[in-house]
């Protein structure tokens, strides 16, 4: 068994493919740093980051695969499934081995399960934009707490950027302990040096964290959702299918 040692990151990932051809091995494993080994392991190979190496790799890519294709990379590394850097490892390969586009071949396991992977993640992103709701802190900022299932936050941006053009807003991602701060001129990727703040665990503002009106809006929003439902028109099924329940701690309207 070969086994490929590298930083899990993308860019490491890149470099791996660039060591497959530097010494013509493939990986029957890919673990991260400080992970530990098999029991039975032939050879072990610490791959090194390289920013030229990548960049190489990137380029060649580019070449080969469309924008849709290239998104689907980024979409399957960031699922963060178990097994997915070798998945997208072997359809690179498959990408550089092949004389012609291997997008479409869904006849390959590989570029089959990575569509499936794609269509999850597109799904959460999805969900993601329906379901996340501000709360306004007292200094003016827009604070949105999220736990996606997928690591999708990133690929949401652009959309708040646009839409919320106009107001200070953080969106945290409160299971992968970081978000994206905006400040009216540009988007930055944030984490806390104190990760145990209330807020950032349970996703709701303290009192002292509020703005004075905010709570008003919650009750306002709530009784809003409250008066539209219509009682004989119930459908729990049919709820819990379009708003899943693992959203619903961190929806104003369900909150009590």
């Amino acid at each position: 068994m070969t086994i490929f040692i590298y930083d899990h990151t993308f860019d490491g990932l890149l470099t791996c493919l660039f060591e497959v051809y530097n010494r013509k091995t493939f990986p029957d494993l890919l673990l991260q740093e400080g992970e530990p080994l098999p029991l039975f392991v032939d050879e072990v190979i610490n791959v090194g980051t390289s920013e030229e190496k990548h960049q190489r790799v990137w380029q060649g890519l580019r070449k080969r695969l469309s924008a849709g294709a290239l998104s689907n990379l980024t979409y399957g590394w960031l699922s963060e499934l178990p097994g997915i850097d070798l998945l997208l490892l072997r359809y690179m390969k498959k990408v550089f081995d092949s004389s012609v586009s291997i997008e479409t071949n869904f006849a390959d396991a590989d570029v089959l399960e990575l569509s499936k992977v794609w269509k999850k993640v597109n799904n959460e992103r999805h969900r993601l934009l329906q379901f996340v709701r501000f709360q306004k802190a007292s200094d003016g900022t827009f604070f949105a707490p999220v736990e996606p299932l997928y690591n999708v936050l990133p690929l949401t941006i652009r959309h708040f950027r646009d839409r919320f053009a106009d107001q200070p807003w953080l969106i945290y991602d409160i299971k992968r302990k970081y978000g994206f701060y905006y400040d009216l001129t540009s988007v930055e990727e944030v984490t806390f040096e104190d990760e145990t703040q209330a807020h950032l665990i349970t996703g709701i503002l303290q009192d002292h964290q509020i703005a004075k009106d905010e709570k008003l809006f919650q009750d306002l929003w709530k009784t809003y959702f409250k008066a539209i439902c219509i009682k004989e028109r119930l459908n729990p099924r049919k709820h819990k299918q379009d708003m899943p329940v693992r959203y619903w701690k961190l929806l104003t309207e369900k909150q009590k």
